[in-house]
């Protein structure tokens, strides 16, 4: 483990110091959770991107898509817990 250092203004420490207490740990627990917390959040964003960019390239590079009425009926149908037939995607 390595040590870095962090410089918090006197406002904030007083909220993670109020945080941590209310939630029954160290400051220094409760910093590492947030910054573990935030670091998964960023990581499922950038996956997030990726695969939307992925999807954007396929649909410009086939130009096949799915209309949002079609879309939209297969996933309510499935919402309410029916079975569905998945719509197809094909050139508009």
């Amino acid at each position: 483990m390595s040590t870095t250092t962090i410089r918090l203004p006197e406002d904030l420490k007083a909220r993670v110091t109020n945080a941590a207490q209310r939630a029954g740990v160290s400051q220094h627990n409760f910093i590492l959770q947030a910054i573990a917390e935030k670091t998964d959040q960023e990581e499922r964003r950038a996956e997030f991107d990726e695969l939307a960019e992925n999807r954007y390239a396929q649909i410009l590079a086939t130009g096949e898509t799915v209309p949002w009425g079609e879309m939209r009926h297969y996933l309510q149908e499935r919402l309410s817990g029916n079975e569905a037939k998945r719509p197809q995607a094909r050139k508009r």
